[in-house]
């Protein structure tokens, strides 16, 4: 069988002397969507930084496309076809929309106004904003400017932590739909995210974490039918 496009696989380790992850693995494939849901402190945001090389790994490797790279940088891993969205700090507020979005780019020494423009197809709010500072902008729009950023780098795969977090449920909808758009382009997508049974819908692959392990993992139609995962994770 083919090994997915991006595998997290065996993964152990943490910050300082403890381990958050337990032999946890996590994949995408080419143009899916892969979730990872679970509780607070399941170790949901570590197994996503250890797979863009932000916490080294004292067991596992991390894969992409066939290649190992468990031991580049994240800033290797972007040149390599990675983007990560983080939850907090993932824009400059002082900058307009269009510079965060040039930010984006500074790996590319290519002509970037064509991205740029799907970018704006994606996101027709931030044509209109462009010129206007990033932090001026509301929560779900300063996301979309986050998702913008990282698609600027044409990335192959995209992760994002808690997309929709502090996001009303409208704009949370909104945003899982540009994220459909992007993966129907051939991107993989692999997220973190609170909100489990929205998360699962539109998910190919979902994994439950539990205690930095792997508890669950099935589609995302599957683990939606589970009835412990609903009565565990998704409120019954």
């Amino acid at each position: 069988m083919a090994e997915p496009f991006l595998i997290g696989e065996a993964m152990t380790g943490g910050y300082g002397g403890a381990d958050i992850l337990h032999d946890c693995t996590i994949a995408v494939e080419k143009g899916q969507i892969a979730v990872i849901v679970g509780p607070n402190g399941a170790g949901k945001s570590t197994g996503m930084k250890a797979i863009f090389g932000m916490l080294k790994l004292r067991l596992g490797s991390v894969r992409l496309n066939g290649e190992d790279i468990t031991s580049l940088t994240p800033q290797a891993r972007v040149a390599k076809g990675m983007g990560f969205v983080p939850q907090t700090n993932n824009i400059f507020p002082s900058m307009t929309v269009e510079e965060n979005l040039e930010m984006g780019a500074f790996i590319r020494r290519d002509d970037i106004r064509g991205t740029m423009e799907q970018i704006y197809e994606l996101f027709p709010i931030l044509r209109d904003k462009r010129r206007q500072a990033a932090g001026e902008l509301s929560g779900g729009q300063r996301q979309q400017v986050a998702v913008g950023r990282a698609l600027m780098t044409q990335p192959s795969v995209l992760m994002l932590d808690e997309p929709t977090a502090g996001v009303s449920p409208i704009v949370m909808d909104e945003l899982f739909d540009r994220i459909i758009e992007i993966a129907r382009t051939g991107i993989s997508i692999l997220m973190v995210e609170q909100n489990a049974r929205q998360a699962l819908e539109i998910a190919d692959k979902g994994y439950v974490l539990v205690q930095g392990a792997n508890r669950y993992t099935d589609t995302g139609a599957a683990l939606l039918a589970d009835p412990d995962v609903r009565k565990s994770f998704l409120g019954g």
